[in-house]
């Protein structure tokens, strides 16, 4: 192995910030992001024709065009283009629609995939502070070009939760165009799960949002929700989709009954009494997360009493995860919950 590899994974493990694969069984689950409890669901399957090739040559089908027509009808927007992957839809998205000479705003505790996407884009970006809107607006009046600003609606690292109206009337006083995450929110918040930016009187002044089904919904993918001259533009741009291997057909149908299926208002409902329930169980409030996330974090801000209290818990059979620098930034460690349906 190379010096410079080997130096690198020895610092990881110095710091004791050293990932690796694990598997936790048996114990109560607290780590998934299984927010809704629809892993287990049953859902009856149209087809059982795998994928062949890429939806660009033949991979496309007329489930994938029913469940993009069905995802666009859903969340009220103009069109909707699935991905393999939330980390696919960032990756297309950012690298491709933002042009040279356009400027990315991105809050400073966007998702890592939103970070790799804007690198490999040939826009400007800078970062924001997180949820602050004066920071905001000082970027935007120095920003060049076709300006985006993209936050998560719900923060993955913390379960707080972004300002977007605040950001939205910003964005609509400079021009700007407003990317959000939904990844964390879709599912868990708004009307039968359309997430946070439905709740805005605007909404459809938001420019795109990203929505994943990997999370509430129990599944796998991604999709873009935007305008049908952006979609059309990602198909012909956003290399994760153009040069992937499309979903199976089934997987279109499962998404599509999934993210409408009429169970969801009431396992938010009941959702919504877990997370009370598990909060009421630390009356000392440590909890740096809203009151209604189904993300709630104890922050601890030092890796060695962090990792200690992990596995405290792991002791007591709840199945959780410290959450460590770099994956938050360091005096920012602590104990990630993820509560159920």
């Amino acid at each position: 192995m190379s010096a410079k590899w080997q130096d690198k994974l020895k610092k990881r493990e110095e710091e004791g910030t050293m990932r690796s694969l694990f598997r936790l069984e048996n114990k109560l689950d607290f780590f998934s992001n299984d927010y809704l409890g629809m892993s287990a669901l049953e859902i009856s399957l149209k087809t059982k024709v795998g994928s062949t090739g890429s939806r660009l040559i033949s991979g496309n089908s007329k489930e994938a065009e029913e469940c993009e027509s069905f995802l666009a009808d859903w969340f009220k927007t103009e069109a909707a283009l699935v991905f393999n992957s939330g980390y696919d839809a960032n990756l297309g998205f950012f690298s491709s629609v933002p042009q040279k000479g356009d400027t990315v705003l991105y809050d400073e505790k966007i998702h890592a995939s939103v970070r790799d996407g804007v690198r490999l884009s040939f826009a400007s970006s800078f970062s924001f502070g997180h949820n602050n809107t004066e920071d905001l607006k000082k970027k935007i009046l120095k920003a060049e070009g076709t300006v985006f600003v993209v936050v998560e609606s719900l923060y993955s690292m913390a379960g707080d939760i972004s300002p977007l109206g605040n950001i939205l009337a910003i964005c609509k006083l400079t021009n700007a165009n407003l990317i959000v995450d939904e990844a964390h929110a879709c599912g868990v918040f708004g009307e039968h799960g359309r997430g946070l930016v439905d709740s805005l009187p605007d909404s459809s002044s938001v420019f795109a949002r990203i929505i994943t089904f990997g999370k509430a919904y129990g599944y796998h993918g991604a999709a873009v929700l935007c305008s049908n001259q952006i979609k059309q533009f990602l198909i012909n741009f956003a290399r994760s989709f153009i040069y992937t291997t499309a979903l199976p057909k089934e997987s279109y149908s499962q998404i599509q009954e999934r993210v409408g299926h009429d169970s969801i208002p009431q396992r938010q409902r009941q959702l919504q009494r877990n997370i009370s329930e598990f909060r009421s169980q630390f009356p000392e409030n440590t909890f740096v997360s809203e009151v209604n996330s189904p993300i709630q974090v104890m922050r601890i801000g030092n890796v060695e009493e962090t990792k200690r209290n992990e596995q405290e818990f792991l002791n007591k059979g709840w199945a959780v995860k410290a959450i460590l620098s770099p994956t938050v930034a360091k005096g920012e460690e602590g104990i990630r919950f993820c509560i159920h349906f």
